[in-house]
């Protein structure tokens, strides 16, 4: 197949699934282009080594990518946030040459503005378009810090809401990341016959039989202190000030250590809670490049996986629960729904209510409880769990029978 992916992120950038799926589909002897912008995201600085320009091309192995311009922003700002949305929606609408012969086209809809030149595309081109959705919209926008007040979230849900299902009625596919939210895609005008549900992956495939080390035979049941800790985007959404709290109420128990490894918006405002609160257990560190991710993760004996009380993540599995498991690392989970659900099922980690500080405190005290070896057991539940259903080769497979089914029914429409 000919097969064009539309995602505003794309490596250098960490963008593990519309990086690994181009990858993946090349190698099976697919040929690939990709339409992204210029790499800046999480800090909201242009890369070094780039310069934005009206036409960029160039060579990812064997996947041709095509850069268009974008206004970069990735701060609170809605307006400029809105402007980095729409730039690279519109800016993709250029590229209809580069995809007009494409026999699909595949939308990584971190934001549902990278729908828009696909929507077009299905018109005058007649490419039928997949939308694989990580972040349900219009909430993932009006639930946020940047939109302030009822009236103006109320006025973009009536901007955004029919759009919306517009979009959904026109693609041929429409892939969601949880069960709860291909339920919640159904409510709002997925056709039940043209819903999928694929867990998203991560860069871990390499660590696939690598196993943690045992507990020590001399001491199988000694865990001095406890490490958690946080890896991702420090945002308001993440709900780390809770986390932050729920360490303070710990920090009798010796040796805890609660790590936040990244960036975001909330991170200065986390560090002022910190400070207040005279915690000494939270310990801030940059940003790590992915390839480093390993170390950190050595040394945790859980990683936090948090998101702030709202519905609409109780349809979503945020990408770091995969690379926890990939690395062998229990969680602790303090998200609604399907993450829940999954910790609980098949024994990967610890769970807490979102939000409840002392839940989360008492997640902490449980996990610090627990022996060296009762740990190492749930890191190797943890592992084989992803190794079973969240690889990429697993999740590339799946995306690609959905391909090969929309090529094949668009063809026979054509006929």
């Amino acid at each position: 197949m000919k097969i064009v992916i539309v995602s505003q992120y794309y490596k250098p950038e960490d963008a593990k699934i519309s990086s690994t799926l181009a990858a993946g589909l090349a190698a099976r002897g697919h040929s690939v282009r990709v339409v992204t912008g210029y790499p800046n995201f999480p800090e909201g600085h242009l890369y070094p080594g780039y310069r934005q320009r009206l036409t960029h091309r160039e060579m990812d192995g064997a996947v041709d990518v095509k850069r268009v311009p974008i206004f970069i922003s990735h701060s609170q700002n809605p307006f400029g946030r809105i402007a980095n949305y729409l730039s690279f929606a519109f800016g993709t609408l250029g590229a209809g040459r580069y995809v007009a012969q494409a026999d699909v086209i595949y939308v990584y809809a971190s934001q549902m503005t990278a729908s828009i030149a696909p929507l077009v595309w299905r018109r005058t081109l007649r490419l039928p378009f997949v939308l694989h959705v990580q972040d349900l919209w219009p909430e993932s926008i009006t639930e946020s810090s940047m939109v302030p007040g009822k009236a103006l979230r109320r006025a973009i849900d009536a901007i955004l809401v029919p759009w919306l299902e517009f979009t959904y009625r026109s693609a041929a596919a429409t892939v969601a990341i949880a069960p709860t939210m291909g339920r919640l895609l159904c409510a709002r005008g997925v056709s039940a016959e043209r819903l999928h549900t694929v867990y998203n992956w991560t860069n871990g495939d390499e660590l696939l039989g690598v196993r943690r080390p045992e507990a020590s035979p001399v001491s199988p049941d000694l865990a001095p202190g406890l490490t958690v800790t946080y890896a991702g985007n420090v945002g308001r959404l993440q709900d780390l000030a809770n986390v932050i709290r729920a360490a303070h109420q710990v920090e009798d128990l010796r040796g805890f250590r609660l790590v936040i490894v990244g960036t975001g918006v909330a991170k200065k405002e986390l560090l002022r809670l910190a400070a207040s609160l005279g915690t000494t257990s939270v310990e801030f560190r940059d940003r790590v490049d992915p390839s480093e991710m390993s170390a950190v993760y050595a040394e945790s004996d859980f990683q936090m996986v948090s998101l702030k009380s709202l519905e609409i993540f109780r349809g979503t599995i945020p990408s770091k629960l995969q690379t926890s498991l990939a690395h062998g690392v229990p969680v602790i989970a303090a998200v609604g729904g399907d993450v829940t659900e999954l910790v609980k099922d098949h024994g990967l980690g610890l769970t807490a209510a979102p939000g409840d500080v002392d839940s989360i405190a008492g997640a902490f005290r449980a996990a610090y409880s627990m022996s060296f070896r009762d740990r190492r057991d749930m890191g190797s539940r943890a592992q084989r769990f992803y190794e079973d259903h969240m690889t990429s080769a697993a999740g590339v497979d799946a995306i690609e029978r959905i391909l090969v089914g929309v090529v094949a029914g668009n063809r026979g429409g054509a006929r």
